[in-house]
């Protein structure tokens, strides 16, 4: 066991006009963005930014997962899909721009007490993948080995395979068998062996449930939640997620207590 402080969140919520340094589409619809910016220090793996559209009848911010951190040269890389006006605005902007950007946001993933001889299992869908990037080095970092369950739509949106394969093993699925395994997610992960000390998952709802209840039991497994969101501070409460196992209606708020729960926590 590696002995660690480990903090809740880092730091305060920021505000900074971040710049471009670098944009990319790396599959239909997806684009991988990377940002400068002093932020970037206070960055956590499973954290996300809650980005300003430049155009001023875009009146929320979109909140989207970081996926890569690099505290030394102040970069940090997230992934996002157009998916409306505003992400697509996102796309278009060049080089040297800069964006206004809150965070980092929302409390990450706990990878304490991880390192040499431990086996850790990451299970993404999708654009859930991005955040889990972060996740995978951190603990190849620390000796731990890395074994990565992805899964797709078909193999024209697969993302991120290459970089996970950096930290560990890979086992990709798509739904049409056009790559990898036919299947979901659950095809591979119900026919893996041996235990885990630790689960970290972020995906389609449908796969997110599949692991909170697979891994309901487990004392170290953890589920990103994805929400539409408005303040994006836990004012507002727009993006409330319901407590599991209460007689009585309790909430939880994706942006403040979220985005990452531990499983059997909420209702998935």
């Amino acid at each position: 066991m590696v002995s660690e402080t480990c903090k809740k969140r880092l730091g305060s919520i920021l505000l900074e006009q971040m710049e471009i340094v670098r944009q990319s589409q790396i599959a239909p619809q997806i684009f991988s963005l990377d940002l400068k910016g002093q932020m970037v220090e206070e960055m956590q793996a499973g954290q996300f930014l809650h980005m300003r559209v430049p155009d001023a009848s875009k009146l929320l911010r979109r909140p989207i997962s970081i996926s890569e951190i690099d505290k030394e040269r102040q970069i940090a890389r997230v992934i996002y899909r157009t998916e409306g006006e505003g992400t697509k605005i996102f796309s278009k902007l060049p080089v040297g721009s800069r964006i206004d950007c809150m965070g980092p946001q929302g409390n990450g993933f706990n990878l304490c007490g991880l390192g040499k001889g431990d086996r850790v299992l990451i299970i993404g869908g999708g654009i859930g993948v991005p955040p889990l990037v972060q996740v995978a080095k951190e603990l190849a970092q620390k000796g731990v080995a890395v074994i990565s369950v992805l899964g797709f739509a078909s193999k024209s949106a697969v993302i991120l395979e290459e970089e996970l394969a950096h930290y560990g093993q890979v086992l990709v699925t798509t739904d049409d068998g056009s790559y990898g395994r036919q299947g979901y997610v659950s095809t591979i992960v119900d026919e893996l062996s041996g235990e885990f000390a630790a689960i970290y998952a972020c995906g389609a709802p449908g796969m997110l449930k599949y692991v909170d209840q697979k891994f309901s039991e487990h004392p170290r497994a953890y589920i990103s939640m994805e929400s539409r969101m408005a303040c994006g501070m836990g004012a507002c409460y727009a993006c409330v997620v319901h407590v599991a196992n209460q007689d009585q209606a309790v909430n939880q708020r994706v942006c403040e207590d979220g985005p990452v729960f531990e499983t059997g926590t909420i209702v998935v």
